[in-house]
């Protein structure tokens, strides 16, 4: 699972693009307990998700023309130039370029080959969240998309991921790992196959909880969506696909014990 000791290619921060970041902050402050607390003056808007005054990620207000909200999950890059020459020559794009960000660090956001879109993270003073893998902060990540294989062949360029196979109800999952280290103790997230035509192609970050059917019940009563309904995943834990009332996609995994 995450840890905060972020190396090459570690998911180090998330943020939620939204129409409405005072409804977001009030929906996930129901949900999850985050107080919403703004970046200052100068930051457009964008502010931090905490819990117990720590960062657990960062919501913004939509700046793309045409932009769906949604989270969007950033891999630490050492260096963020050659990262976005490296996506570019794996056949990725380029949605922002790298940009120095008040001296916090220098960020960029890219879109894969296949077209989920990820973004990339150079610490400055900021190194990244500042909690993970507890109740209701960023437990994994996970890459939905046609051809997995693919897909970790272009990460692999950029961030030197390992991946290990192992099955699924219905599929062949991949569990990525940072490219340093114990294989095991590296994992950070994982891939799956699209399961049909409809399901769209991206990163889904996935929130640890203490009790996932309450925490669906929390996200209807305050105008999120249910798209998968808690179910039991054998030897991961209970999980659930929701989606927040700006229709922005995450989900919420209760860890099974031997997991941690």
């Amino acid at each position: 699972m995450l840890g905060t000791d972020f190396r090459t290619g570690s998911p180090n921060w998330i943020d939620l693009g939204s129409p409405d970041t005072d409804a977001a902050a009030a929906f996930y402050g129901a949900v999850f307990g985050w107080q919403f607390v703004s970046a200052g003056p100068e930051a457009g808007g964008y502010g931090f998700f905490q819990k117990d005054g720590r960062t657990v990620g960062a919501v913004g207000p939509l700046t793309e023309e045409g932009a769906a909200s949604a989270w969007t999950t950033y891999f630490q890059s050492d260096d963020i130039q050659a990262t976005a020459r490296e996506v570019v020559a794996g056949g990725g794009g380029v949605r922002a370029e790298p940009m120095d960000v008040m001296g916090e660090g220098w960020m960029a956001q890219f879109t894969d080959p296949q077209g989920a879109r990820f973004a990339v993270w150079q610490p400055g003073r900021t190194k990244g969240l500042e909690i993970t893998s507890q109740d209701n902060t960023l437990v994994w990540v996970e890459l939905h998309v046609g051809d997995p294989e693919a897909a970790i062949r272009f990460y692999n360029a950029l961030f030197g991921w390992r991946s290990q196979e192992m099955q699924a109800p219905g599929m062949t999952y991949r569990v990525l790992s940072i490219k340093d280290g114990d294989q095991q103790e590296g994992s950070f997230g994982g891939v799956a196959p699209l399961q049909d035509e409809q399901e769209e192609t991206r990163w889904v970050p996935y929130f640890a909880v203490a009790d996932a059917d309450a925490t669906v019940a929390a996200v209807q009563g305050s105008g999120g969506t249910v798209l998968m309904p808690a179910s039991d995943v054998p030897d991961v834990g209970r999980i659930a696909w929701l989606a927040d009332p700006g229709q922005a996609v995450f989900a919420v995994l209760k860890p099974n014990p031997r997991q941690g």
